[in-house]
């Protein structure tokens, strides 16, 4: 990932926000016919390792769990808040009209082994773990014993875990930190303006992203 020094984001509490907000993670593997690209919902255990371990499932009948190159680490790609910047939006264009759109986003990549978990306690264990972490919002929460229990345990053979100590996580929080702060002021103004919950979301991670 290309990385200019103003656009890194080195705060791990930061990253691991992200991934808690956006958990649906494009995982991006080496396998028999070269890279392949599946999108799956991951916890993150901030417990196990340095960096943490995502946790997660696929169906049994993906191919992923068995045609990965075990000698490459995974990557997974987590997107955050992104936005088009217009440069209408900056005051210096009124001067020099040297200006030019753009687009900003925050994102974290994890790299790390691909771990395949056929077992099916840690598989219950996982389900409920993502069950109850995705139904916290809810008024009332949907919890595996509202099922029968053999209709659970039927959906739990048809699943693999997968499991991801991360060795290295990078973030990147592309968010105008290379304009002038009468730019990037005016540009946080435009995406409140726009009403759009997203355009909002970026316009705090300008907010708080350090110029360069």
């Amino acid at each position: 990932m290309y990385l200019p020094p103003y656009s890194a984001q080195t705060d791990l509490a930061l990253l691991r926000t992200l991934i808690a907000d956006y958990p649906l993670g494009t995982l991006v593997t080496l396998g028999g016919d070269g890279l392949d690209a599946n999108h799956i919902p991951f916890l993150l255990d901030t417990r196990q390792g340095e960096h943490g371990t995502l946790i997660g499932h696929v169906a049994r009948n993906n191919a992923l769990w068995r045609d990965h190159d075990p000698a490459i680490d995974a990557l997974v790609i987590f997107q955050g808040p992104t936005a088009y910047i217009s440069p209408n939006w900056y005051p210096t264009k009124q001067a020099t009209h040297e200006v030019v759109p753009t687009y900003n986003y925050a994102v974290v990549h994890a790299h790390g082994p691909l771990i395949v978990h056929e077992d099916e306690k840690w598989l219950r264990g996982v389900v409920g773990k993502l069950t109850k972490t995705m139904e916290a919002d809810q008024a009332e929460p949907w919890r595996m014993a509202d099922a029968p229990r053999a209709f659970i345990d039927e959906m739990l053979t048809q699943i693999v875990g997968i499991e991801i100590p991360i060795r290295r996580l990078t973030g990147k929080w592309k968010a105008s930190q290379n304009r002038p702060a009468v730019d990037r002021t005016g540009a946080i103004a435009g995406l409140r303006a726009t009403g759009d919950a997203e355009a909002r979301a970026m316009a705090g991670v300008m907010e708080e992203s350090v110029p360069a």
